[in-house]
């Protein structure tokens, strides 16, 4: 299925966040609790921060600059710390269009409870969105993304979701059985979000979308398209996975596909 969305259909990425009722960030800002009463009494920020800072296992990378860009998804203002530094400490324009399209479509893809794993989460916008809307989220990237990715997931879901977001080590292609044996780990939705760009590992990412996925698994691939590379990429998708194209950005080339793995 072809689908072709206009500009101003795509999603928002805001340069200040607008002020809504009822958003985590909000609420601590203001002193006052969620409407879903999950938030702490009114001064409760720094007790938040400190709960924060508690849970935090790895530690952000001390880049020389950090921003803090304004994202509003799910109905909720989101705060992401990105630094140009790093390709895996900034929001891609596939990420925004998997954001768009898990929010469109929560109630189809049945998100509220259902495990997702996130491929390269880098900042972790996606990830929080899919926290948001219920999903019990684990996030993955390289070592060195993790503290920032983590930072910024407690950030944006502490105290605001029903299920707190994990965050694990994935080097795509390694030890795989070992880190997510298929006997323990079962995902219904596998995320992704330019991964896809000219790099040498696109072979071991697709080795890693195949392992992750088990029969009832969908992937969905949101990616811009800049190279000859990534419609290498995609052909060698197809050949194992059954694949559609929920979506297309012509203004932007990216495309959002969905896979699930061919068993025959």
């Amino acid at each position: 299925m072809d689908v072709y969305l206009s500009l101003e259909q795509q999603p928002r990425h805001l340069g200040q966040a607008p002020r809504s009722p009822g958003g985590c960030l909000e609420a601590e800002e203001e002193g006052t609790a969620p409407e879903d009463g999950t938030g702490g009494p009114p001064g409760d920020s720094n007790k938040t921060e400190s709960s924060l800072q508690s849970l935090l296992k790895f530690v952000p990378t001390d880049y020389a600059s950090y921003t803090q860009e304004h994202y509003w998804f799910a109905g909720k203002s989101i705060v992401i710390q990105e630094s140009i530094e790093s390709y895996g400490a900034v929001v891609w324009p596939g990420a925004t269009v998997l954001c768009q399209y898990l929010e469109e479509h929560t109630e189809e893809l049945n998100l509220r409870d259902a495990k997702i794993l996130e491929i390269g989460a880098g900042p972790g916008l996606v990830s929080i969105v899919a926290s948001i809307l219920g999903a019990q989220v684990t996030a993955t990237d390289l070592p060195d993304v993790l503290g920032n990715l983590q930072y910024n997931l407690l950030k944006n879901t502490l105290k605001c979701t029903a299920h707190l977001p994990e965050v694990k080590e994935l080097v795509w292609g390694e030890d795989l059985d070992e880190n997510f044996p298929k006997s323990t780990f079962y995902y219904n939705y596998v995320l992704a979000s330019d991964v896809v760009y000219h790099h040498y590992f696109l072979d071991k990412l697709l080795t890693t979308m195949v392992h992750l996925s088990q029969p009832g698994t969908v992937v969905l691939w949101a990616n811009k398209f800049r190279f000859s590379t990534d419609y290498e990429f995609l052909d060698k998708f197809k050949q194992v996975f059954d694949t559609t194209l929920l979506a297309e950005y012509p203004e932007s080339s990216v495309k959002l596909f969905k896979g699930i793995l061919k068993w025959d």
